[in-house]
């Protein structure tokens, strides 16, 4: 079977807090229950724009912590509103079609760069609100986790 590591590219430090612990646990619940799926390890990889430099500047970090061939998917409010079980079959699709890496790029604090966007194979949105980037890395690792948990026919996403 395949298997798909998934890579959430982000900008900026996640300091230790609430929002780290959810996270750590989500990912580790995905690690768990997605390895007989053929899905994950899930990591998070930080880049920090230090000298302020913008977008452009925060897109060339980003460029260089994709993986290389990875699938690139966009966390982007442009991005299409999908349902929990439409991102699981989404994830699944990836896999079964051979795509042994996916990044999921979360931009700064003023999105992510139009060249960066452009490379994107995919994107999708959390909605119209804008939620701080810290927490929209634990909503994404928690739908990751839930579409393991989807994939699989656990429980967890009905509760």
């Amino acid at each position: 079977p395949n298997k798909m590591r998934i890579t959430i590219c982000a900008v900026g430090r996640l300091r230790r807090g609430p929002e780290l612990d959810l996270l750590s646990d989500y990912l580790d619940r995905f690690n768990k229950s997605g390895r007989t799926l053929g899905l994950g390890p899930a990591t998070v990889t930080e880049v920090e724009d230090k000298k302020n430099l913008g977008m452009t500047a925060e897109a060339d970090l980003l460029n260089r912590a994709i993986p290389k061939g990875a699938t690139l998917c966009t966390l982007d409010e442009r991005g299409q509103l999908m349902s929990s079980p439409d991102f699981a079959n989404q994830l699944g699709r990836w896999r079964d079609t051979g795509t042994s890496d996916l990044a999921i790029i979360i931009g700064g604090a003023d999105g992510i760069d139009p060249s960066l966007r452009d490379q994107a194979d995919f994107s999708i949105s959390f909605g119209k609100m804008v939620w701080p980037h810290m927490l929209a890395r634990v909503m994404l690792s928690e739908q990751i986790y839930r579409a393991a948990t989807i994939l699989s026919g656990s429980p967890y996403h009905r509760t």
